[in-house]
């Protein structure tokens, strides 16, 4: 077993009474003060006073952890540093593994290859990830807005931007 797979834990899914009670406080909570209000939350301690602040990060891990136990669902906490096969990391993007091997030849996603296999870090492909996101969300955005406009148009637009994807794929090294 590499370290990396060592220091991944799996937490399986308590009895639904116990994960229900505290979905139900955080949906109710949520419920009364509107649309995912940024709460504050707390951890315990035995004594009086003994308590600290949850970040908003580990409260939404919490969320998350919270609603797929409530589901029967294990939950699985792994180190950024940990790497991956080309598999996992494709599958991960939602891409083909070809693809995935495309943008590692083109740089887009750094890799190393210890032997004959390339290795992708969990952080490289997340980070990846992220900008891939904010530059659809760009995309989006260079869209303005739609409602103004002469439908025609919109259609017309749309085509050309299809036509400079596919040029720009045509392009693009393989």
């Amino acid at each position: 077993m590499s370290p990396n797979a060592a220091a991944k834990e799996t937490f399986f899914a308590p009895e639904a009474p116990e994960t229900g009670k505290l979905y139900n406080f955080i949906e109710a909570h949520a419920q009364k003060n509107g649309a995912k209000p940024r709460p504050q939350f707390f951890l315990s301690g035995a004594g009086e006073g003994d308590q600290v602040e949850l970040p908003y990060e580990i409260y939404e891990v919490l969320v998350k952890a919270v609603d797929a136990m409530r589901k029967g669902q294990a939950v699985t906490l792994t180190p950024r540093s940990m790497t991956l096969t080309t598999q996992q990391a494709a599958e991960l993007l939602g891409v083909t593994r070809p693809t995935l091997v495309r943008l590692l030849d083109t740089g887009k996603i750094p890799y190393e290859k210890p032997g004959t296999h390339r290795r992708v870090k969990l952080e490289d492909v997340l980070d990846f990830k992220e900008v891939r996101k904010a530059e659809q969300y760009a995309a989006l955005d260079s869209l303005g807005d739609i409602e103004d406009e002469n439908p025609a148009s919109v259609v017309e637009d749309m085509k050309e931007a299809k036509k400079e994807a596919a040029r720009r794929r045509q392009r693009a090294p393989k």
